[in-house]
């Protein structure tokens, strides 16, 4: 399975720190934020990763995190233009998930849950996440039944029929690049990611886990203060002072593609 980082966007619910760097490369206490959903992907055994940046800070993305060669990856990048819905991401990332299953997570998010099992016990269709919070109106909604089964997903609904949040990881068959391809933009102008997960619904194809542990959208300044709390009491993040070669086996990779 490959992995996919969406760090694109304007951040503009953080401005105006984000009129001078990317939101996913603003600390978060002692990293760079997209260290989070990059230590995600790797504990769970992904280790080719394209990272999807905005044109305006892409240069900044290659000279933090390079090749991938001191985390034991394999880096690739492309540039999104212009934010246009989650699920343009696959659409971006066609050349480099080729024929294989591929797992998303967005930079802003930072979890402690470890996904490493369902990756590998992934069976193909699509898989995608819940966390229970307060206000799920906020939030694309997952409606699951006693027995696990998905009866539906709705993005911000005014009466949500649970509160069990759809979170930013989300893992898919190949078939998911043609899938986004056949969306029509929503009202906002978007390729939405509930669309393409209500597509696999109607095949019959959506399964849904129920998060433990701590899920942050750290894209407000309250949610990046609590994020950075967390990850301080929680002694989370990289080792950035020399066992990164030992927490991933390092590997010989080819240098990005230019941006």
């Amino acid at each position: 399975m490959k992995g996919i980082i969406l760090a694109g966007g304007s951040g503009t619910r953080l401005h105006p720190l984000t009129k001078v760097t990317s939101k996913q490369l603003l600390p978060v206490y002692n990293q760079p934020m997209i260290y989070f959903p990059l230590q995600t992907l790797l504990k769970a055994g992904i280790k080719d990763i394209l990272i999807i940046v905005s044109p305006d800070h892409s240069g900044d993305f290659v000279n933090l995190l390079g090749s991938g060669r001191q985390f034991g990856a394999r880096f690739a990048y492309e540039v999104q233009d212009a934010p246009e819905g989650l699920a343009q991401a696959f659409i971006i990332g066609e050349e480099f998930i080729g024929k294989d299953d591929v797992a998303m997570i967005l930079g802003d998010n930072i979890f402690t849950h470890d996904f490493t099992s369902a990756v590998q016990n992934f069976k193909g269709g699509a898989t995608v996440f819940a966390k229970q919070v307060p206000d799920p109106e906020r939030f694309g909604v997952i409606d699951i039944a006693t027995d696990g089964k998905v009866l539906s997903i709705e993005e911000k609904p005014e009466q949500p029929k649970s509160n069990l949040a759809q979170v930013g990881f989300y893992m898919y068959d190949n078939k998911v690049i043609q899938h986004a391809k056949n969306l029509k933009p929503s009202k906002r102008g978007e390729l939405e990611i509930v669309d393409l997960a209500n597509i696999y619904l109607e095949q019959g194809l959506l399964n849904a886990e129920v998060l433990q542990g701590d899920w942050i959208d750290a894209g407000t300044f309250e949610s990046l203060y609590k994020a950075s709390t967390i990850v301080r009491e929680n002694n989370l993040g990289m080792n950035l002072e020399g066992d990164l070669k030992v927490q991933f086996e390092v590997q010989d990779v080819k240098k990005p593609a230019g941006i």
